[in-house]
């Protein structure tokens, strides 16, 4: 008896693969789930919502994925997985939620990818959008999920997207009005065999986008400029590029502001939020806002209005005499360097966690001028220990709590503390939230003497 077909197999049983189910089902399509992992994190909502729906767990069997019309891969999946490769190779379309999304999707939509700051620009466009009158919505990578937010916001104006470099790989005729890349720098190396294809990867944002935002002074971004595609440009080097329509910070009136070609638009002490990474962000959130055909006026509201994200440059006050910063958020080496360039104070950082395969001799570059000390923590704090010691006094611990003590007492009255990891999270947390939120608990409880 033949094996019975699916017109859809998803591989990945989190958040994302949950949404690509239900989309699916709605779809009225034949579903079976594939999960390496013996509990997969959605496996209750799947068996609660869809008991129909067969879940395999284990590795991934080829002859289940063989059973399939498509194959829908999650981000968090390597398509380097033989069975995904097999399947590729048998001429099986292997997509992913996005794909899903951008083929139900009927709105205009403007999707952002990059190293960092993504989450940031995502929300900043978002809201200049609400402030100019338009109904718009955000997920995407930072959740919820994009087949979540469609089906909990079908009527809405315009889609705001972050959207990773896994999530893209999967990706094939998503269309947006504006696709941004905001940065590049060496991140996932894990699981890219360059930067070559990493920064492909990303690239991809730009395919079918009607306008491509990309960053001047990033070479790799600007090497992605498309010709088939408008450009709008964001930098210090962007009036090189496009002449004066373009967005960059320049001194008015003796500080600096940010300015459309030559003409100042917004003093930068008007954006409240900490670290000069975040004057980029909003140069960008301006170059995408006024590409979607946003007003300057609802963009320069919604970033005076702008509070920041949660775990990103997040001050959580004056603790023993020290301001203490929470940036866990940062998983990577050039997110905490911008982290740590950003701060106009002395400053004990703390960082580790999973390395990723990077080096980290931009962190030691950048600390030796500014840091009175570093402490470093968890499985690869001895990655961190050789590139740094001999740069900035250091101390290793085991884990965050212990980092928060002595980071206290390298600090001087008046320091900033900075949790910016330069590393995953999953060594010792759930994910970075969890992370953000132990340093927080942490600070709390210390006694201010």
């Amino acid at each position: 008896m033949q094996a019975q077909r699916y017109e859809a197999v998803v591989v990945g049983l989190g958040a994302s693969g949950l949404a690509c189910v239900r989309q699916l089902i709605a779809a009225r399509r034949q579903v079976a789930v594939l999960d390496t992992r013996d509990h997969p994190p959605m496996a209750e909502a799947l068996q609660r919502d869809y008991p129909q729906v067969p879940l395999i767990t284990g590795p991934l069997d080829d002859a289940w994925l063989a059973r399939a019309d498509e194959v829908v891969v999650s981000p968090g999946v390597d398509r380097r997985e033989p069975g995904l490769r097999a399947a590729v190779d048998r001429g099986q379309p292997v997509i992913g939620e996005v794909e899903l999304f951008a083929r139900q999707v009927s709105a205009p939509v403007i999707a952002i990818t990059g190293t960092n700051g993504k989450s940031t620009v995502t929300r900043m466009i978002a809201a200049m959008a609400q402030a100019d009158g338009c109904d718009a919505v955000a997920g995407g990578n930072l959740g919820p999920a994009a087949l979540d937010l469609l089906a909990a916001r079908p009527d809405a104006g315009l889609y705001v997207l972050e959207l990773s470099s896994f999530q893209l790989e999967s990706t094939e005729t998503l269309t947006p009005v504006v696709g941004a890349v905001l940065n590049l720098s060496a991140d996932h190396l894990d699981r890219y065999d360059s930067m070559a294809d990493y920064a492909a990867a990303k690239a991809r944002i730009l395919n079918g986008a009607s306008t491509a935002v990309l960053n001047a002074d990033d070479p790799w971004v600007s090497a992605m400029a498309p010709s088939a595609a408008a450009v709008r440009w964001f930098g210090h080097t962007a009036g090189a590029r496009d002449g004066a329509d373009h967005w960059r910070l320049a001194m008015h009136k003796g500080m600096p502001w940010f300015c459309h070609g030559d003409v100042p638009v917004m003093p930068r002490r008007d954006l409240p939020l900490i670290g000069g990474h975040n004057s980029e962000n909003a140069l960008a959130a301006l170059t995408i806002g006024e590409a979607a055909g946003l007003g300057t006026g609802a963009m320069v509201q919604a970033l005076r209005a702008f509070a920041g994200l949660g775990h990103r440059m997040e001050s959580l006050g004056e603790h023993c005499g020290r301001l203490w910063i929470n940036d866990s958020k940062a998983t990577n080496e050039s997110a905490a360097v911008a982290a740590v360039a950003g701060l106009e104070r002395s400053l004990v950082l703390i960082a580790g966690g999973d390395a990723k395969g990077q080096r980290f001799d931009g962190l030691a570059s950048v600390l030796a001028d500014r840091a009175r000390g570093v402490v470093v923590y968890g499985r690869d704090a001895p990655v961190l220990e050789q590139v740094l010691a001999g740069q900035v006094p250091l101390r290793v611990v085991d884990d965050l709590p212990s980092a928060v003590v002595e980071a206290l007492h390298l600090s001087c009255p008046g320091d900033a503390i900075l949790l910016s990891p330069a590393c995953a999270s999953l060594d010792q947390f759930r994910d970075y939230r969890a992370r953000g939120e132990c340093f927080r608990q942490q600070v709390e409880g210390l006694a201010d003497g």
